[in-house]
């Protein structure tokens, strides 16, 4: 019992008051079904039919954007690492670090034809940037949203591109991020008073896969409490296994749910270890589905379904045959 009341306790003094329990008492928010984003990145090994079908599969799921990845790999990295071996030479799709990165890109014109695919089948496309020049040429495709990684939330070169240039939202992820460090993310788009209109940002561990202990999940409590009025949204991106701490990040606010997506968890690369396959990704939607509609207050105090149970099962005291009397 009392270990039971030190946990209670630390819980309504340091997170019941970070929860969107708040917004929801000042009608300040709203729980909106979850977009889900399945993140491709570079599960489509180069191919760009195996990009399509993944786009088609996760449409299937319920996915609302479909994502990739876009990089400038002679801007991003240097010439050190770009000619040094791969680290894990069996996910290698190359003889050296940079051979390998390039055999992943697409260029422009197909990013354009994943874009124009997605309007076909019903799912929208977006992408990761990780560099000036990625940033430049992704921000002419008129896609809702592009993400910063976590590897380059710092990159403030790119961000003022995204922040003054790029007319959609922009999504930033804080895996591997220090308060400062968002702060500063956030400070900046401030600057120009366009962190509450386009920002979004995401709770998030970098880690492949990352174990439960490691997801920080009440993270995003800090983050409402920080910017939950400073920011335009707040999200979660997560490399764990199963499903089942999506629907907790919703639960606690998250408005967009990010999982990297793959077509078989046993193929070559690194993401997919750490990816959601089509039966896994519809069952997340389905949950966050379910959840989002159980998310509501009583209209009536008595449901109607319940109408009918109560008449037969309710205790009705003065109704009651004494049978003791009897």
């Amino acid at each position: 019992v009392g270990r039971f009341g030190e946990v209670r306790r630390f819980l309504v003094e340091h997170a019941m008051p970070k929860r969107p329990t708040g917004y929801l008492a000042e009608s300040e928010f709203k729980y909106e079904r979850c977009k889900v984003v399945a993140e491709i990145g570079c599960n489509h090994m180069g191919d760009l039919k195996l990009a399509k079908e993944l786009m088609k599969l996760a449409k299937d799921a319920g996915a609302t954007y479909a994502k990739f990845q876009k990089r400038c790999n002679k801007e991003l990295l240097t010439e050190e690492q770009y000619n040094k071996p791969h680290p894990n030479p069996i996910n290698s799709f190359g003889p050296t670090y940079g051979a390998h990165r390039e055999f992943l890109e697409f260029t422009v014109e197909q990013h354009r034809e994943l874009w124009n695919y997605g309007k076909e089948i019903g799912i929208e496309w977006a992408t990761s940037v990780w560099d000036v020049t990625s940033a430049r040429e992704m921000k002419e495709i008129p896609c809702d949203f592009l993400k910063v990684p976590s590897a380059c939330n710092n990159h403030f070169e790119m961000l003022k591109v995204l922040r003054d240039e790029f007319k959609g939202i922009v999504h930033v992820s804080t895996g591997m991020t220090t308060k400062k460090e968002i702060e500063d993310v956030v400070t900046f788009f401030e600057e120009t008073g366009q962190a509450k209109s386009r920002l979004v940002v995401y709770n998030c561990t970098s880690g492949y896969p990352v174990p439960f202990k490691d997801v920080c999940m009440l993270e995003l409590c800090r983050l409402y409490d920080e910017y939950g009025n400073r920011v335009h949204q707040l999200a979660f991106s997560g490399h764990h296994l199963g499903i089942a701490v999506d629907v907790a990040s919703y639960a606690l606010g998250a408005k967009w749910v990010e999982r990297h997506f793959t077509k078989d968890r046993t193929m070559k690369g690194t993401d997919h270890s750490a990816s959601l396959e089509p039966a896994g990704l519809g069952k997340l939607v389905r949950d966050l589905d379910a959840t989002h509609a159980a998310f509501t207050f009583k209209q009536t105090e008595i449901l109607e379904l319940e109408a009918e149970q109560r008449d037969k099962l309710k205790f009705r005291k003065t109704e009651k045959i004494n049978a003791c009397t009897e």
